[in-house]
């Protein structure tokens, strides 16, 4: 048996200057689904030569972490803990804010003059109150580093971040047991993914149709899962791409004010004392 539908949430257009942007949450309907706070997808698109690449400079975060998918083209990452990388595309980067950081996230300069497809996944995942203020750390993996755990007869395959998939880990070590993985699947072909019903999973079909439990998801949608059964089902009506994770609720308030994701009022303008008084950096040094 399949966990079922409980709703979907179609991703709005939002675009960030030339960049080609849908979200579906926060959207009009959802605020979040504890922990998962946040999901931009941008592109897919093609860039052209001597473009100005993406527009992400210099930016601060604290009190959640950030999980981004490069799923075609390059992304450069430079943050105040003295972290750089450029990943490329299949690769992933896991960032923990936790107590204060000030990261940019650009394109490299070989792909501003020469151009080229895009297509980039960000997802914020909440930390409860006893670790917002965790020592700030970052994790850049080129698609190699990532397990590829192929689907029977060419059917499709698992790229797994973290946590555990048919007795294989994930090389990201997170602070609160998160699941994460891209599942890529050819039209036909189905899967069945462990979604205990304790936790709460995100499921964000990044390309083509797929059913679960007999109802049909449309691209573009954050699929709201109901708790009844400890796995979800997923056929694909065509070729498709879906983010799939689980983790455990928080089930704390939650404050957010633009880069800022905390649990009181309060603390969110001790964060922001914090960051115009330079001592994000400090934080990273102590």
């Amino acid at each position: 048996m399949s966990r079922r539908i409980k709703k979907q949430y179609k991703a709005y257009r939002d675009d960030i200057r030339d960049l080609q942007t849908r979200r579906p949450v926060p959207g009009p309907e959802i605020d979040h689904l504890d922990p998962f706070l946040f999901l931009n997808h941008h592109g897919p698109q093609v860039y052209a030569p001597d473009n100005l690449g993406l527009p992400f400079g210099p930016h601060p975060h604290r009190g959640f972490e950030t999980v981004t998918f490069i799923l075609r083209g390059e992304l450069s990452h430079a943050d105040t803990g003295g972290h750089e990388s450029i990943i490329g595309a299949g690769g992933v980067q896991w960032m923990t804010a936790g107590s204060g950081l000030v990261h940019s996230e650009l394109s490299p300069e070989s792909f501003k003059k020469k151009g080229g497809e895009l297509e980039i996944l960000q997802l914020w995942v909440n930390l409860p109150a006893n670790l917002k203020m965790s020592a700030p750390s970052y994790v850049g993996l080129q698609a190699g580093d990532i397990p590829q755990i192929p689907l029977n007869q060419g059917e499709g395959s698992v790229s797994l971040i973290s946590g555990e998939l048919s007795g294989i880990k994930g090389p990201v070590e997170t602070l609160t047991g998160v699941t994460m993985m891209t599942v890529q699947l050819a039209a036909g072909s189905e899967i069945t993914l462990p979604a205990p019903a304790t936790r709460e999973v995100f499921l964000y079909t990044v390309k083509g149709r797929v059913e679960i439990a007999g109802q049909e998801a449309q691209a573009w949608h954050l699929i709201e899962l109901d708790d009844s059964e400890d796995s979800v089902t997923v056929k694909a009506l065509e070729d498709a791409v879906l983010l799939f994770g689980h983790a455990d609720k928080i089930r704390e308030p939650i404050v957010s004010h633009g880069p800022f994701v905390m649990n009181s009022v309060e603390e969110i303008d001790q964060a922001i004392l914090d960051y115009q008084a330079g001592k994000f950096d400090a934080l990273i040094d102590s």
